[in-house]
C-alpha cells in the first residue's frame, strides 16, 4: 500500500507517460484482450469499414490506459484537483430533489472513467452517497477499491444486503449509485434482455427492481471526456415514480440512454469486458 500511495503522489502528467507506456505494451507487445474488443466492436458496429473499427479500438486501449493511472491517482488526489478535473453539470437539478427531501438512484455505466464520477460525486453532490457494489475475490483488490470509493464519504452497500441497508438508512436523504451496464453472470439474477449494440443482451433486473421497491426517481449521468484528464457530466432523468407493479420504465431508458452514449463516443466504453459470454437468458418475472 505505501508503494501504491507513494506512485498515486505523482502529477498525473507523469501518470500520463507511465500510461503511453502501458498502452505500448498492452496494445502492440500483451495484445491484452484485443480479440476480445475487436469481436465485441466488430459485433456492436456492423456497419462502420474496418479502418473505423481499428481506430476506435486503438483510441478505446488509450482510454483503458488513462483509466489506471486515474484510478490509482484517486488514492490521494486532493478535493480541489478532482473538482476541477471532474465537472458536474446543471447541479440545480440535485439541488432540488435536496430541497424537496427526495432521495434519488444515481445510475452510472462503463464509461471511462466511472470511478471519477463516484468519488467526486462524494465531494460535490447535496446529498449523501451510497453505491451498491459486489466483493471480488481478491482481498487485496478489493479493499483498495473499496478505500478509493469511500475515501470522501460514500457508503458502500453489498449487491446481497441492499434490501437491508435500505431500511437502516431510509431516513437519509441519499443517491444510491449503482454501475448497471455489467454482465448478470449469476444464474439467480433476475434478468432483462433486451437488444442492445445489435446483440441479445442481459442486464440486471435488480435496477429496476430498486426503483419500484424506493419509488425514487432514476437520474443517469453519461460521462464525456472534455480531453485528457478532464471529464464532465450532467444528470439526465431516465423515469420519476409512481411506478406501478411491473413497470419497466428505469431499466428500458437506462438501456436506450447508455446505448446511445456509446454510439456518440464508442472508444469510451469498457470493450475489454467481457459483456457477451455465455448468458443465463431465463427470463423472471420483476
Amino acid at each position: 500500500m505505501f508503494l501504491i500511495r507513494l506512485l498515486s503522489r505523482l502529477p498525473l502528467p507523469v501518470l500520463y507517460i507511465v500510461s503511453d507506456f502501458l498502452f505500448f505494451v498492452s496494445f502492440y507487445l500483451v495484445r491484452y484482450r484485443r480479440r476480445l474488443v475487436q469481436k465485441n466492436l466488430a459485433k456492436s458496429f456492423p456497419e462502420k469499414a474496418k479502418n473505423e473499427i481499428q481506430k476506435i479500438e486503438k483510441e478505446f486501449y488509450r482510454n483503458l490506459c488513462d483509466y489506471a493511472v486515474e484510478s490509482l491517482k484517486l488514492v490521494t488526489i486532493p478535493k480541489e484537483e478532482l473538482s476541477r478535473r471532474m465537472v458536474f453539470k446543471n447541479p440545480e437539478v440535485l439541488e432540488k430533489f435536496k430541497s424537496e427531501n427526495q432521495s434519488i438512484l444515481f445510475l452510472a455505466s462503463h464509461q471511462f472513467n466511472w470511478e471519477w464520477i463516484l468519488v467526486s460525486a462524494s465531494i460535490n453532490f447535496p446529498m449523501a452517497i451510497d453505491f451498491v457494489y459486489q466483493p471480488i475475490s481478491n482481498r487485496f483488490v478489493d479493499g483498495l477499491i473499496l478505500k478509493i470509493r469511500t475515501r470522501f464519504g460514500a457508503h458502500p452497500i453489498k449487491r446481497d444486503e441492499v434490501a437491508r441497508e435500505l431500511v437502516k438508512r431510509k431516513h437519509i436523504v441519499r443517491g444510491i449509485a449503482s454501475v448497471a451496464d455489467q454482465y448478470p453472470g449469476y444464474g439467480h439474477d433476475k434478468k432483462y434482455i433486451t437488444t442492445f449494440l445489435n446483440q441479445e443482451t442481459a442486464f440486471f433486473m435488480g435496477t429496476n427492481q430498486l426503483a419500484l421497491l424506493t419509488q425514487y426517481p432514476a437520474l443517469y449521468y453519461p460521462m464525456r471526456k472534455v480531453k485528457r484528464g478532464y471529464y464532465e457530466a450532467y444528470p439526465v432523468i431516465i423515469a420519476a415514480p409512481p411506478y406501478p407493479k411491473g413497470n419497466l420504465s428505469v431499466i428500458e431508458n437506462y438501456v436506450s440512454v447508455v446505448e446511445d452514449l456509446i454510439m456518440t463516443h464508442p472508444s469510451g466504453w469498457l470493450w475489454s469486458h467481457n459483456r457477451w459470454k455465455k448468458r443465463h437468458l431465463r427470463t423472471v418475472d420483476s
